[in-house]
């Protein structure tokens, strides 16, 4: 179905099911790749430093987070990169998605409720709305 995948994680339960959809979009395709980008923003990039001190603490605690993922990914015998980037979810995701050359990008809902949406807006519209390849959106 798909060949080139981007599934934006964090480690999340719903990043942990986004997984699972883009494993299932790539199954059976020879030339399925799936890369995974995990954006920290400044305010969660400042607290891990105030609570680890060391970068090669914080680094490894984050790749912790792939963990699930990684391994779900191995047991199905699918190639896929980890891309860590810094900034704005939304906007690095986007950006990233349309620098590469993707069939489709997948990524959890969050769930805010529609006064959290209206206020701060979500990830997953953002990148809906920006990205140039469809769009998987996992509740």
């Amino acid at each position: 179905m798909y060949q080139k995948v981007l599934l934006a994680a964090d480690g999340s339960e719903h990043s942990r099911r986004s997984a699972d959809h883009s494993i299932a979009l790539v199954n059976g395709e020879e030339k399925a790749h799936i890369d995974i980008v995990y954006v920290v923003d400044g305010d969660k990039s400042k607290a891990d430093v105030l609570h680890y001190g060391n970068t090669e603490l914080i680094q490894s605690k984050r790749k912790e987070k792939l963990e699930p993922i990684e391994k779900k990914l191995k047991e199905n015998n699918i190639p896929y990169d980890i891309h860590l980037k810094h900034g704005e979810p939304g906007p690095a995701i986007v950006k990233f998605a349309n620098d590469g050359d993707y069939d489709c990008v997948v990524l959890g809902s969050r769930g805010l409720n529609q006064l959290q949406t209206m206020v701060l807006g979500s990830v997953s519209h953002k990148v809906a709305k920006r990205v140039h390849c469809p769009v998987m959106i996992i509740k």
